[in-house]
């Protein structure tokens, strides 16, 4: 027997085909937190107490699968609520960190807090996405800026998959910004950066590593050597990419069969047509775009026209994007990009998987994926785009239990 079977349900699965992959008057079953049947209730090979340990009647409700959050910075110490009021007199993003501000603040912060002090700043802004059916997050680390912090930050976000019922994916990202003890030689800390890279994998703390290739971040060449330290190391990459002006970013995580490239409001139509090429997702981070008050838009119609998948994410972190609903950022992406609600849904399942190598266990409600999903009081999914400030989950499962947060 199936351990829990769905039926009486709307199922947005989210994979090819019909829009929103739906199955009107669907039924789904789950056995040892997977998937093990998904289609039309009419399609059951008998009664549904007859099948199941337990059978659940959604009444018509909508299910997709868990959302994914596939880029946030969750783990940091302090905030930096004194450089949003700094840009709202005139500075900008740019002009704060060659000052000094920006991330430097936040790594000051960061080395001086404990894991336990990490671990309590980092678990609210976490439970605020599992609140929205968020089952996935991925957390970078990047506010150490030497090995010690790096890996007290990796540390943290692992352990917070194990306090709390969600998946947790770790990126290392070493090459986020330059230390003060660096100053003025970033040749130096990309050194540094790639001289952790040996600990860093052999701590199993790290599943990708991260950089940020930008004017006030790394070159081109500089993030390069960090990703081919990476790869001599077996780890995969993904990048920080054309935000502020166009490094070939785009390009360069297309070299290396990065996962996914990240911003991406300057990328070129050759990049688009480069990372199509090397199967790399392009995640858009529409809250950065708001809180930073860009006007340069990612160039989505070069991405549907490559055939680049498209993924959305929060971008959660203290300078940027201090942003904790996911479901807020499927609105943006539509009101700000002119994504359609399908886009910016399969950004935050099908494609938001992809982003993290996990397209072959999560993203979608297939057989033999996590069972993984949340129950939506809508009409439709593009309700869940459509509204904004309301949260119409039901309840969110998580490999086949419902998701209790404590």
């Amino acid at each position: 027997m199936w351990d829990r079977l769905w039926i009486n349900a709307r199922l947005a699965t989210m994979t090819a085909g019909s829009p929103y992959g739906a199955i009107e008057d669907g039924a789904i079953a789950s056995l040892d937190g997977k998937f093990a049947w998904v289609g039309p209730q009419t399609g059951l090979p008998g009664a549904p107490a007859d099948l199941a340990r337990e059978v659940i009647d959604l009444a018509g409700r909508w299910v997709t699968p868990g959302l994914i959050d596939c880029h946030t910075h969750l783990v940091y110490g302090g905030n930096r609520a004194r450089e949003f009021e700094l840009r709202l007199e005139g500075a900008s993003y740019e002009e704060i960190a060659r000052a000094g501000g920006g991330i430097r603040n936040t790594v000051k912060a960061t080395r001086e807090a404990s894991e336990a002090e990490l671990l309590a700043g980092a678990l609210p802004r976490l439970k605020s996405l599992l609140a929205e059916g968020v089952t996935t997050v991925e957390i970078k680390s990047g506010y150490g800026l030497n090995l010690e912090t790096e890996l007290k930050q990796l540390r943290v976000a692992r352990s917070l998959g194990a306090d709390l019922p969600v998946t947790i994916s770790t990126t290392f990202l070493g090459a986020h910004a330059l230390p003060p003890e660096f100053e003025g030689d970033s040749d130096g800390y990309i050194d540094a950066v790639c001289a952790m890279m040996p600990e860093v994998a052999e701590s199993g703390l790290a599943d990708v590593v991260d950089a940020f290739c930008e004017n006030i971040g790394f070159s081109y060449e500089q993030t390069k050597r960090v990703f081919q330290a990476a790869r001599d190391n077996g780890l995969p990459v993904k990048l920080h990419a054309d935000q502020l002006s166009d490094l070939e970013g785009a390009k360069l995580a297309a070299d290396f069969g990065a996962l996914s490239a990240d911003h991406l409001e300057y990328t070129s139509d050759s990049g688009a047509r480069a990372m199509a090429a090397a199967g790399t997702v392009a995640v858009l981070l529409p809250g950065a775009f708001y809180f930073l008050r860009e006007t340069k838009q990612p160039p989505l119609e070069a991405f549907r026209e490559a055939g680049v998948p498209v993924a959305i994410a929060t971008d959660s972190n203290p300078g940027s994007s201090p942003a904790t609903s996911l479901l807020l950022m499927l609105n943006m992406a539509c009101t700000l990009f002119r994504m359609t609600p399908e886009e910016a849904l399969l950004g935050v399942t099908r494609h938001g998987a992809k982003a993290l190598g996990l397209q072959n266990s999560r993203g979608t409600l297939e057989v033999g994926k996590a069972a993984d999903l949340c129950v939506w009081e809508i009409e439709s999914p593009a309700e869940l785009a459509y509204r904004i400030g309301f949260n119409p989950l039901v309840t969110s499962v998580k490999d086949g239990r419902d998701l209790e947060m404590g």
